[in-house]
């Protein structure tokens, strides 16, 4: 096979990468692992602890540039100070990662407000960040969107969380009709179930499962992400489906 560069990891370094939702779990690990092939990476955090303690572990390893800026972008000024930012690192951006989400159960639970601010996020954010990452792309760009399994599973026990993720699904693949004619690909990735904070059991009980093969680590979701970074540009990865061997559903 002549063109295997094509495919291998070095094809992101510097790449202009905007990963929101960066500083722990799926982010913080697809921040980690782009940053050490060499991408310029700006990530986005909610939390000034967390944004630190990323930031110490991903300065290790970086063989390109880092930015960060704390934003909620579950707010219409989280987001625009965001681009701005952007804009103050990057001539334009390459890729943008949604990822940043909040947990939440069902429409029983908490009030209007609680609701309103998780959709903000989770929904809302996704469809914000894209419009403004579209405009810095300048006709070639990748847009990755981590939604979930829970948008093909619709549990019971969290009819909101349900409602976004089922709500990106549907704007990832009406977004790509329109973007690749402008020449940027678009990637839903929806993983089972992961070991990172949005997992309510205690880290001895998803380590366990981990090892009995029921649950996906954040970096198995990070090498999935670069794999769908890595492809040439005729090769769109629109959906990928990511499950624990054992999670059976």
């Amino acid at each position: 096979m002549e063109q295997l560069n094509e495919y291998l990891p070095q094809s992101v370094k510097g790449k202009k990468i905007l990963i929101t939702g960066g500083t722990t779990g799926i982010g913080r690990a697809a921040s980690l692992l782009l940053s050490k092939l060499g991408a310029d990476v700006m990530v986005v955090g909610l939390t000034e602890s967390h944004l630190k303690d990323a930031l110490t572990d991903i300065y290790k390893v970086a063989a390109g540039e880092v930015y960060d800026i704390l934003a909620d972008l579950g707010t219409k000024d989280g987001v625009e100070r965001v681009f701005q930012s952007a804009d103050s690192h990057f001539e334009k951006l390459d890729i943008l990662i949604n990822n940043a989400a909040l947990p939440w159960g069902n429409a029983d639970e908490g009030s209007y407000e609680d609701w309103q601010h998780v959709v903000n996020t989770n929904l809302l954010a996704y469809m914000a960040c894209s419009e403004q990452a579209i405009r810095r792309m300048r006709n070639e760009g990748h847009i990755v969107n981590i939604g979930s399994m829970s948008a093909d599973v619709r549990e019971e026990t969290g009819s909101v969380y349900v409602a976004t993720k089922a709500g990106i699904q549907g704007f990832s693949e009406a977004l790509r009709k329109k973007a690749n004619k402008d020449g940027i690909k678009v990637t839903l990735i929806e993983p089972g179930a992961v070991d990172t904070d949005m997992q309510d059991f205690p880290t001895e009980e998803k380590l366990k499962k981990v090892n009995e093969l029921e649950m996906l680590t954040a970096n198995d979701i990070a090498v999935s992400i670069l794999y769908t970074l890595c492809q040439p540009k005729r090769c769109d990865v629109v959906n990928l489906k990511i499950r624990p061997h054992l999670q059976l559903i």
